[in-house]
């Protein structure tokens, strides 16, 4: 059964404020200040998308995506730097999310507004993607077994949720 339009449009809330919240309640702690910087940049630009699509779908209540917030919290828990789930934001979130909001827009009906702010956020998220690789190619590499261990896990938590490809389109 294809989601509706609100169905959707609440699950694109729930995965930006997931984002939103994890990542700026975290900056504070984080111990690499480039990263500080990043984590908080990035929970800006997701914490304006859920403030458009909250004022397009009329202030929607939803909660966090549970699998999505335990992976961003994971990362942020094994690595205070901010590396990890910096990391975890431009390898393992974000492509899931840049998927989703395509799926979303194909499956999103007579709504150009929604549909206009899911094209919008996925412009968004490349730009963090993005941002993210130029603040980590200043950075020195993490050659940690462990680390990397940990890296793998974020990915292998949300393939074993069947988020293998996306964060989804719906509850």
């Amino acid at each position: 059964m294809t989601p509706t339009n609100r169905e959707i449009g609440d699950h694109l809330v729930a995965c930006y404020d997931t984002i939103y919240i994890v990542l700026g309640e975290s900056a504070p702690a984080l111990t690499n200040d480039a990263y500080v910087v990043r984590a908080y940049e990035t929970s800006r630009a997701f914490g304006d998308l859920a403030l458009e699509m909250r004022e397009h779908l009329g202030d929607p209540k939803v909660a966090p995506l549970p699998v999505l917030e335990d992976v961003l919290r994971r990362a942020v828990a094994g690595d205070a730097s901010g590396a990890l789930v910096l990391y975890a934001m431009a390898m393992v979130v974000g492509p899931r999310l840049l998927v989703t909001l395509l799926d979303a827009r194909t499956a999103l009906t007579n709504d150009s507004e929604l549909t206009e702010l899911s094209n919008h956020a996925s412009k968004v998220c490349v730009k963090e993607i993005r941002a993210t690789g130029e603040v980590a190619k200043d950075q020195a590499p993490i050659e940690d077994r462990e680390w990397q261990s940990l890296a793998r896990a974020l990915s292998e938590t949300l393939d074993a949720a069947g988020n293998a490809e996306s964060l989804g389109i719906s509850r």
